[in-house]
């Protein structure tokens, strides 16, 4: 039976998803369920929300899914789901990263589409047979790289790709927080618990948790593959089993060059990701904690700023935009972009038809691997004490 596969194709209701975490204690599966919901394309109808099959159980019965579709593990809801009539259309993972691989597996195995938040999982041996697992697999795999879906990122995308700064130079990207500036971990707080734990985090703490986004903001933009890098990791608080700070040089293929500044010991800083992409003839830059400004400089003249919605926004912003400028859209708004867009390709899918091509930016398993691949480059090249170190490609 083929996904979706009920009386209209689902073509005239609300896609149907799954979830594998994101119960109770959770942050991003709160996140990912009203992003996915944002726009009325889906609907969640199943979950094995926690490791826990008590814990899971109780958390679906407290998001009101049938209790029938509570399931104690991920494995028992691939099974199940799977002989349904009215199946899941996809499953959303948002566990911590050691279960992104087995549980992503699992449910291209037994035939469904697939959403997985970032990084795709631990190791380039994992992220290598999840491509091919893909490839062969006929199922749509997404990851879940928000940024991306933020109008004024993609508006940036456009304009790099028209050449409207030239040939590009100089890529200089920063995620900078401050909450991992004590030893957060020792408290049992959660979120730190399971990020410092290279068990379940994999080699990367800082670089893997939020440097993986700047360098997929960078190479998005430009839409140039970062080809070497020469890192160095650092673990600031006394303890800590991963880095907590990063700064590395870039090279792109096409000849730009860049730099990339990641830490989660920054006092002062909440979320700030940042993006300043330089060209022959002019620059853009874009700050995520004022999401709906793009900063626009040529060559001689003075910068001024694009808006969401305003003059100046072209048809990628447009197709990521739901309300009005002056309106301020942001975090959700980006998660829910990606929820949209892949919910576009699967009824095109159903439908026989060709997406639109508005709706296939959404990250999907190369840009998860490339991902896997800048964290394992750059803990080689931190090891090797700075050595420039191919980033696999």
């Amino acid at each position: 039976m083929s996904i979706g596969a009920v009386n209209d194709g689902g073509r005239n209701r609300r896609l149907r998803l799954g979830m594998v975490g994101g119960g109770e204690g959770a942050f991003i599966g709160g996140v990912h369920r009203i992003a996915a919901r944002l726009d009325d394309e889906w609907e969640l109808v199943a979950g094995a929300l926690s490791s826990d099959p008590i814990r899971a159980r109780r958390s679906g019965m407290a998001l009101r899914l049938d209790p029938e579709r509570c399931y104690g593990s991920f494995a028992d809801m691939a099974a199940a789901e799977a002989t349904r009539s009215d199946r899941i259309d996809a499953v959303a993972i948002v566990t911590p990263n050691h279960v992104h691989h087995p549980a992503a597996v699992t449910f291209l195995g037994a035939g469904f589409n697939v959403i997985c938040d970032k990084p795709l999982c631990r190791t380039m041996e994992e992220a290598r047979d999840l491509a091919a697992r893909v490839a062969v697999s006929g199922r749509l795999f997404a990851v879940t790289y928000n940024y991306t879906g933020y109008p004024m990122v993609r508006q940036a995308r456009e304009m790099v790709a028209a050449g409207e700064i030239g040939a590009l130079r100089s890529v200089q990207v920063e995620y900078a927080q401050d909450w991992l500036s004590t030893d957060l971990e020792a408290t049992g707080q959660k979120q730190a618990d399971w990020r410092t734990d290279p068990a379940r985090s994999g080699a990367g703490g800082a670089i893997g948790d939020i440097g993986t986004h700047a360098f997929n903001l960078a190479e998005f933009i430009t839409g140039r593959d970062c080809v070497e890098l020469a890192a160095e990791l650092s673990r600031f608080v006394p303890g800590r089993r991963v880095d907590d700070n990063a700064q590395m040089l870039l090279r792109f293929d096409g000849g730009a060059r860049g730099a990339l500044w990641a830490s989660q010991v920054a006092p002062g800083n909440e979320n700030g990701l940042t993006i300043r992409v330089y060209g022959e003839t002019g620059s853009l830059s874009w700050k995520q904690e004022h999401p709906n400004q793009l900063w626009v400089a040529r060559l001689g003249q003075p910068p001024h700023v694009v808006t969401r919605g305003g003059p100046g926004a072209g048809p990628s912003a447009a197709h990521a935009t739901r309300i009005p400028a002056g309106h301020p859209e942001g975090y959700l708004e980006g998660f829910a972009q990606i929820y949209r867009d892949v919910a576009a390709q699967i009824r095109a899918r159903q439908a026989g038809v060709t997406a639109d091509p508005a709706a296939l930016l959404v990250p999907g398993v190369r840009e998860g691997a490339r991902g896997v691949a800048f964290v394992t480059a750059a803990v080689a090249s931190s090891a090797a004490n700075g050595a420039w170190t191919a980033v696999s490609p």
